[in-house]
């Protein structure tokens, strides 16, 4: 059985505990996020085997429907989404930034998947919804070919639900804003 990740992200924070421990207790799973992001959403995110992982989070989607944003299931996650999310990914040169905005949370971490899986870049930062108004997004870098093939496939990825809201491709990215990246 692979390896998963999965999200829901609920409308509020009530809704977000319960659907949070009903998902630990549908299936095994670990649980890696349940938290508040702004403005009052709840975020459950849980990893597993693929089965379980499902299994959870279809109990919540289906107990919770009126009141779900947004889920997710991913099997065999790429190995960079962690790193990004959690703040530990490693500063590199930059060639090029991409930058991905979306709506919701889950759209994003599906985005970030698929570009980190489309060429070779690396994913710099994952910004889930605190401090945005319930908006997240996502740094990454490599050459300019590579980040733009990457946005351009998470920008599509995103789009699929609706929650695009925004990207940019910088070339060369000045040592004035360097700083501010990460």
């Amino acid at each position: 059985m692979a390896r998963a990740i999965g999200m829901v992200e609920c409308t509020t924070v009530s809704t977000g505990y319960r659907a949070a421990d009903e998902m630990s207790k549908t299936a095994e799973v670990e649980l890696l996020m349940a938290e508040v992001t702004c403005p009052g959403k709840f975020v459950i995110l849980i990893t597993g085997e693929l089965s379980a992982v499902r299994a959870s989070v279809d109990r919540a989607q289906n107990a919770y429907a009126d009141k779900v944003i947004d889920t997710f299931v991913l099997g065999n996650p790429h190995e960079s989404i962690f790193p990004a999310i959690y703040g530990t990914a490693e500063r590199a040169d930059l060639e090029a930034l991409g930058v991905l905005e979306t709506y919701d949370v889950a759209a994003l971490i599906v985005a970030a998947d698929v570009a980190a899986k489309t060429a070779i870049v690396d994913l710099l930062e994952i910004r889930l919804a605190k401090g945005m108004c319930g908006k997240s997004y996502m740094t990454l870098t490599g050459s300019v070919s590579a980040v733009q093939a990457a946005i351009d496939s998470a920008k599509a990825a995103a789009g699929d639900k609706g929650m695009f809201l925004d990207e940019a491709v910088i070339p060369r990215p000045s040592a004035e804003l360097m700083p501010y990246i990460f």
